[in-house]
């Protein structure tokens, strides 16, 4: 089976751009398709939680694109 996903891979990589990214959108959609009710279910808590610590001005905000730009530093 790895053969087939190998042989997958190297055709997605020759896709135009706008193409891999649809067909990354197609994979990833069909995992939420699969999803696991108790994960589910923990994350909808786990949102509840984070939203009542923001509400309550417990939360610590960090801006998007500051956490990105350092992100990016990482990785170099």
């Amino acid at each position: 089976m790895a053969d087939v996903v190998d042989e997958l891979a190297q055709r997605g990589r020759a896709l135009e751009p706008r193409d891999r990214e649809r067909l990354i959108d197609l994979l990833l959609e069909s995992l939420d398709d699969a999803s696991d009710p108790a994960v589910e279910e923990a994350w909808r808590l786990e949102i509840r939680r984070r939203v009542a610590a923001y509400e309550r001005g417990e939360a610590t905000l960090f801006d998007a694109d500051e956490v990105m730009a350092e992100a990016k530093l990482i990785a170099r």
